[in-house]
Formats: C-alpha cells, structure tokens, sequence
C-alpha cells in the first residue's frame, strides 16, 4: 500500500473557527458524532429466521438462511478471495473442517470442530465492520455475527454460544468475536462458518490456499498491534508490538538492541500499557474480554481489575493526573468512554461514532490523559480537549491512509503525545512529531517494525 506523498494537517487550536486544512473544531457533543444510533441489522434477521434448536444433532432439511439466487451462488462459488483470510480460531491451534452436500445454505460453508471445543474463543478472520450480531437465538444460525471486509466480501460465524461485538464496531484480524456453541439447528457444539461474496458462498480460501475439505489446519491468525509506552525508562516512549499467539509476548522497540520480549496474555486478550504502580514507568497488562478482567503487571506482581463487558475495548491514563494509571473501557454500541477511577467510581464521556477506534494521549501536556478516536475510513483522529476554563473542544486531525491503526506517543519528548499510525500490510510506523498533535509544524519518521499481514 503506497504512502501519501504529503499528510493533511491540522492547524492549531482555536476556540474562535474552524479552518479549512484538516482542523475542525466544536464543542463536545454538539458535532462529535456521540450517541449515534446503531445500524439497523432487521434485514439479515429476516434473513436468518429458521426452524429453533433441533434435540438430537444439527438438521440440514431446516435453512441457515434465506434462500440463495443459483447465479448469485454460481458467482460467488467461483470467485477468488481478494481479502486475506485467516481461519477464525486464535494463532495455533488445529481444527478440523467439514462440509456435506446437503450443507445449508451451500456445501461451501464449513463445520469446524475439534475435540473439547465447547467455548472456544472464535475470532476475525480479517479486519472489518460487523454488520450483524445476535446475542439471542434468531432461528438457524442461532446466536450469529457477520464481518464486513469490503469488496463485497464478508465472513458469517454461527451457532455460537456468545457474542462480543455490536453492529457497527470495527474489528481488527484476529480479534474476538465470540464463542463456539450449539445454538440454532444444532445440538452439538461446532462453528459453522462462510466466505461469503454479495450474498452468496465463496470457496473458502486460508492464508491464501484453498481449503480442502475434511482437512484439519493450524490457524495462522497471528497477527501484531500496534502499540507504545515508556518500558525502558527513558524520555521518548518506545514503539511495542503485541504479537497475538499461543503465549503472547509484548516486544518494546529498542535502536541498538533486539527488541525486549515480555510474555504475557493469550492470543485472545487486548493489550493495555500503563504506569500501575506510578514509579514513572509504564508496565504491561491485557483486558479478557470474556472475564471482563484487566490483568495489569508491576514489579513482578499482578493487580486485577473486573471492568466492564465483553463487548467493550480496553484503554487506559492517568484521568486524575497523580502519576498513577487507571484503566477504562470505549463501549461502542453507546460511541462513550467509561474511565475508571482508583476509588471505582465512573465517569461516562461521549466520543465520536461506534466504529471508531479508541486512542489516549496527553494533547495538552497537563499530567492528564485526554481522549480521542480513530477512523480508520478516512484516516482521521478526532480529539477532546479541555481548556483552561473547563470547556471541552474536539479537533480533527487527518493523519496516515485508510485501512491503517493508531498509534499514540511521546516521539519527541516534550510531554506532549504526538501522533502515529502502524500499516499492517507493510509493518511500517509512521510518526508524527509536533510541538502539540494538533499543530502544522511537523515532521514525520517512518519505521518498519513488526510482521506484516
């Protein structure tokens, strides 16, 4: 993916106007997007209403879904996957796929099993919006979520016995998405999963090469995040990856070393950096979404922290400014923050739309973290600022192309967060330095770190 030659930039803060370079300033809540109401999912309800759980196996004779046009079928069975996908379980582990003739709604869908498989976390097998998720049993898939890849590609996960997105959140490859179960027209545990294209099944295709039916694979769904933090001690926050697989591992940038490798989480958690213990440098931590648990790592001890639901996002900062992290949580189906004090007391703070990606950052350089959000569509930060008197302003910052993942740091050290994203498809970190994220004054470093996807 080529690079924009020039980056739009936004000038400084005004409280006065908002300008025509990039910068658009209002105050919060009156144009910031919060509170959007979720899109609709009343079309692939219709869709998926069948027949309810069956006693004694999953019964084909009873639809999945809707029926399919033989040409819409015809198509997508002879189409080739321009997405890159991934099979839907964590880095590592080994399942089984099988299908039938009779398969609903196409013998191109997959059962996935393996043994003990009741439960087992089921994740994205590429990057995209989710367009459907049913908590509930809506007929033949049951409980059921639905990603959007763009391309008019799209992958369907069913039967599952949890869901822990919202229509309209945007997931990252390999992120959680649920957990296999056996509801719909079924009655023993399994996924049950489609490559689609406009409506109809494709040839599933992993990692490039096509499936083999009845064949059992080892899931390369192991994929880097971006992240950054002071884990050396010094001045400038480092670059960090998280490498999602078996026993992950936080890998911290250094410029004349390999990178320090810390392991600590499953493939499945999200990743947190912060101060835990407020000695001036940061420490790792993960959010497990289905415990609704931060696991937080200082000084060889672990704090844990329930928080939350398995649908939110972890972040974490400094909301109070004593040199302490706390942690938090972005909630997509409300486009809010829910910060968590050390007393465990909440405070709600409306930010931006449901598919946005949660960033925080000092912007001001007070001590206090602030809030911000990430479009990943059309490549721009939106973030809130509080001045002096306590009015709250949003300013949005366009930086990095479509497709790409925030990253946010000190890069220059003068207690400021600048700017930054990471491209999976290249591993590159791009960083924007400036005397405040919101300034036109600026440079940009480019640095490849990570695995590429």
């Amino acid at each position: 993916m080529s690079r924009l030659p020039t980056r739009l930039l936004a000038l400084p803060v005004s409280l006065a106007a908002t300008f025509s370079l990039g910068l658009t300033l209002t105050p919060a809540g009156a144009a910031d997007g919060s509170g959007a109401a979720e899109p609709s999912a009343a079309a692939d309800e219709q869709a998926a209403r069948g027949a309810q759980p069956q006693p004694d196996g999953e019964d084909d004779s009873l639809p999945h879904g809707r029926p399919v046009d033989p040409e819409v079928a015809a198509r997508a069975a002879a189409r080739v996957a321009v997405t890159g996908f991934e099979m839907p379980f964590p880095c590592g582990q080994e399942w089984t796929g099988t299908t039938r003739s009779s398969h609903s709604p196409s013998a191109l869908s997959i059962d996935w099993n393996r043994p003990g498989d009741d439960g087992d976390p089921v994740v994205a097998s590429a990057p995209g919006v989710v367009t459907t998720a049913y908590s509930s049993v809506t007929g033949g898939y049951g409980k059921w979520v639905v990603v959007d890849h763009g391309s008019n590609e799209s992958t369907l996960y069913a039967h599952l016995s949890a869901v822990n997105v919202k229509v309209g959140q945007r997931v990252d490859q390999g992120q959680l998405l649920g957990a296999v179960g056996t509801t719909g027209n079924s009655t023993g545990p399994h996924l049950h999963y489609e490559q689609r294209y406009s409506g109809g099944v494709m040839t599933p295709y992993f990692h490039g090469v096509k499936f083999a039916f009845g064949s059992t694979l080892e899931s390369r769904n192991c994929v880097d995040l971006p992240l950054s933090a002071d884990l050396l001690g010094k001045k400038n926050t480092e670059l960090v990856l998280f490498r999602r697989a078996p026993t992950a591992k936080f890998l911290v940038r250094r410029t004349k070393k390999p990178a320090k490798v810390i392991k600590y989480g499953s493939a499945t958690d999200d990743p947190v950096l912060g101060d835990w213990d407020g000695n001036g440098r940061a420490n790792v931590g993960v959010f497990t979404a289905a415990k609704r648990t931060f696991r937080l790592l200082a000084a060889g001890e672990e704090q844990t922290i329930v928080f939350g639901s398995r649908k939110d996002k972890p972040v974490a900062g400094d909301w109070d400014g004593d040199g302490t992290w706390e942690v938090g949580v972005r909630r997509a189906a409300k486009a809010a923050f829910r910060l968590r004090a050390a007393d465990g007391t909440v405070k709600v703070v409306p930010l931006g739309d449901p598919g946005d990606l949660p960033v925080t950052g000092d912007w001001d350089g007070d001590g206090r973290t602030d809030l911000g959000v990430y479009d990943q569509a059309t490549s721009t930060f939106t973030l809130r600022l509080v001045d002096a008197d306590g009015l709250v302003w949003t300013a949005q910052v366009p930086f990095g192309d479509p497709g790409d993942l925030p990253v946010v740091g000190d890069w220059d050290g003068n207690g400021k967060s600048d700017l930054g994203v990471w491209d999976p498809l290249t591993a590159v970190f791009s960083q924007r330095k400036a005397p405040a994220p919101t300034t036109t004054s600026r440079e940009v470093t480019d640095i490849r770190f990570g695995r590429k996807r």
